[in-house]
């Protein structure tokens, strides 16, 4: 019960690497707050975790301050917040990416940790504790080819973290990230453009360890860095990724 009497916000956590982690964090003794853009899936998963669902586009400022404040008048404090929302564009050579698909990966790739940061971390300083973990990718430091503006919101990401941690730090808060390798998600198909056995195996032979990550994989991780097992560490941008960035 590593995160016993824990409050957790995870976003995107209605499917994929954020679900994973929400059922961990649970089984680990955490209340988890599962805020999702797909209403269903959100209260599917907090079903499963006895959690709270919220309905949330994490890049539009009104859509989190309106989240943030229901948060914390429901469950009056949070403990830990997982940046996990995240779109990626299909394969294509950078310059035939239409300009609002960019601008979106930039909205809920990057710009939502802008948003749930300018709501939270004023919590966090009042009560000076708390955790943020960002769920980043091994794109941002090993970047595959035609898929450049994902890559590039992700380095971003990382960078934030590093950048958040030594600036929060003073006041009691830690800010770390997960690289993850592909995964078993519903955004696979987009990174690989098609989801085909030659595809897959295609993938496959970049990771080291031979398989793709799995949300359980994640979760493990997530658990860790968010428990005081980890309280020593702050900044840094973990590589889930079975060897690929070696």
């Amino acid at each position: 019960m590593k995160l016993q009497g824990k409050i957790a916000l995870i976003t995107g956590a209605g499917s994929g690497f954020g679900a994973g982690i929400a059922k961990k964090f649970s089984e680990e003794g955490a209340s988890v707050i599962i805020a999702d853009i797909n209403k269903k899936n959100a209260e599917e998963v907090a079903h499963q975790v006895n959690g709270i669902p919220i309905e949330v586009d994490v890049s539009q400022k009104h859509s989190v301050e309106i989240m943030v404040r229901q948060v914390l008048k429901q469950s009056k404090s949070v403990d830990i917040l997982v940046n996990n929302a995240g779109i990626t564009h299909r394969p294509a050579a950078m310059e035939t990416v239409p300009e609002e698909e960019f601008d979106n990966i930039i909205a809920v790739n990057a710009k939502s940790v802008f948003l749930t940061s300018h709501y939270l971390i004023p919590h966090f300083k009042n009560k000076k504790s708390g955790i943020i973990l960002n769920i980043a990718s091994t794109a941002g430091i090993s970047p595959r080819p035609n898929l450049t503006w994902y890559n590039a919101s992700k380095g971003w990401m990382i960078t934030a973290t590093k950048s958040m941690a030594v600036e929060l730090a003073p006041v009691g808060i830690r800010v770390n990230a997960i690289n993850p390798v592909a995964g078993e998600t519903p955004l696979l198909k987009s990174f690989m453009g098609e989801d085909t056995p030659e595809m897959r195996k295609k993938f496959l032979a970049t990771i080291p360890l031979g398989r793709f990550s799995m949300p359980v994989d994640i979760g493990n991780t997530a658990t860790f860095l968010c428990s005081e097992e980890a309280s020593m560490i702050t900044g840094v941008a973990i590589e889930v990724d079975g060897g690929r960035c070696i």
